[in-house]
């Protein structure tokens, strides 16, 4: 039998997403191979993370607050550096499915607009799945940009959801909402495999993707 204490660390890290109970495990016994300094930093980061990083008010990136000058003025400490430098960016919104995907996307340097994070997919059978994300954040932030920080008028929406059965549905659901809006709307080009999974895609398959949308 666990002690208690190691039991209720591995139930900690099953929360996390992809982790299942054996990789919790050896998370646990990994850190009981940590010297105290090693513990005492990741305790601090930890910390650093819930006071120092918030989310965006415009696209939910999470960001730690800069009070630098942009090429949109004096930084207000709510916007990210990507929406901060709105101006210089082109008058798309990409929409993905969470923060990792945002940076799949802007690392390879391709794409040139803005982003919005929707915090997950929906499934047709789970309803529970459509209060989870931020479907009505996002109406709010396509009709009113200003409201949010963003002096912007878009002039097309990407969906970039991943090519799985969730993501699909998610897509389909968003282009029924997003429809009445009257902004052009288009999907990443099927040059992306079936069931695949934008943070886990190369960089020139998905520059390809973005380039050739539809």
């Amino acid at each position: 039998m666990l002690p208690e204490t190691i039991k209720k660390l591995i139930g900690i890290f099953s929360k996390f997403p992809t982790i299942g109970g054996r990789t919790a495990a050896r998370f646990s016994f990994y850190l009981m191979g940590l010297d105290e300094k090693e513990i005492e930093e990741l305790i601090s980061a930890i910390k650093n993370l819930r006071q120092k990083v918030r989310y965006c008010k415009f696209c939910f990136k999470p960001f730690e607050p800069t009070f630098v000058k942009t090429s949109a003025g004096e930084g207000s400490g709510e916007l990210c550096e990507i929406c901060q430098n709105y101006k210089s960016r082109e008058p798309i919104l990409c929409i993905v499915e969470s923060e990792t995907d945002l940076m799949a996307i802007e690392n390879p340097k391709i794409y040139k607009g803005l982003y919005f994070v929707l915090g997950g997919t929906v499934s047709h059978l789970k309803k529970d799945d459509f209060k989870k994300i931020r479907i009505n954040e996002l109406i709010e932030r396509l009709k009113n940009p200003l409201g949010f920080g963003l002096d912007i008028k878009f002039a097309e929406i990407i969906l970039a959801n991943n090519l799985t059965t969730e993501g699909e549905s998610t897509t389909l659901y968003l282009e029924e909402k997003l429809k009445p809006l009257g902004i052009k709307i288009s999907r990443l080009a099927k040059g992306l495999p079936s069931g695949a999974e934008l943070e886990y895609t190369d960089e020139e398959t998905l520059g390809a993707a973005l380039e050739g949308r539809k």
